[in-house]
């Protein structure tokens, strides 16, 4: 009897002997992903977020103006920029405060997300650009761009002899309009462009091009 339970219990030890003993094979660590490169983005975007951050400094909050920023190693997209800057306004507290975002870190403290400056005195507008507020904003700059080209005086032939051009945008209420424009400039800048075009900010529509 003892040679009859004997025999199976061995057979048994030496299986999960064994099997214990064999070392587990780790699975392979994945392979990182490769971090995808910094797109541009459109001048809503980056203002409805910089928006978003300055309510937390002032609840009255309003803007003067937004302008694109255009940075090298990031792609040129017609409508997009790779940095934003807007100047938002607070009656209440007599200053002004500039915000930034860019989808990379950048000179001219340029960081990457939304960035607060500092706080400067405000008393009130001066010139021919007035604050306006929030609501004021219904159109993006990818279809400012698609108007101004489509809409604007000999835009496509100008597009096609300057193809090397950056696009830029600045969003103001200009007291040429009755209300807020978006003004589509090829160039760097305005003082820097021979060739621009302005757009409802609020409707999409053509309202003038200049040079």
């Amino acid at each position: 009897m003892t040679r009859t339970f004997f025999l199976p219990t061995l057979v048994l030890s030496a299986l999960l002997i064994g099997c214990s003993g064999a070392p587990k094979e780790q699975p392979k660590t994945a392979e990182k992903k490769q971090e995808a490169p910094p797109e541009p983005v459109s001048g809503n975007t980056a203002f409805f977020r910089m928006f978003t951050a300055a309510r937390g400094w002032a609840a009255d909050i309003e803007i003067l103006r937004c302008g694109s920023i255009h940075l090298e190693g990031v792609p040129r997209v017609p409508g997009k920029a790779a940095a934003w800057q807007v100047t938002f306004l607070s009656p209440s507290l007599g200053k002004s405060r500039s915000y930034t975002y860019s989808v990379i870190e950048a000179e001219g403290n340029l960081h990457k997300g939304v960035f607060a400056g500092l706080e400067e005195t405000y008393t009130g507008p001066r010139g021919p650009i007035k604050p306006f507020i929030v609501q004021a904003v219904k159109v993006d700059t990818t279809t400012a761009y698609e108007t101004a080209l489509a809409k604007g005086l000999k835009a496509k032939e100008y597009a096609k002899a300057h193809p090397d051009l950056n696009i830029s945008f600045v969003l103001e209420n200009n007291n040429q309009f009755p209300g807020v424009t978006w003004r589509v400039i090829w160039g760097d800048s305005v003082s820097a462009s021979g060739y621009s075009v302005y757009v409802d900010a609020s409707t999409g529509e053509y309202l003038k091009t200049a040079r």
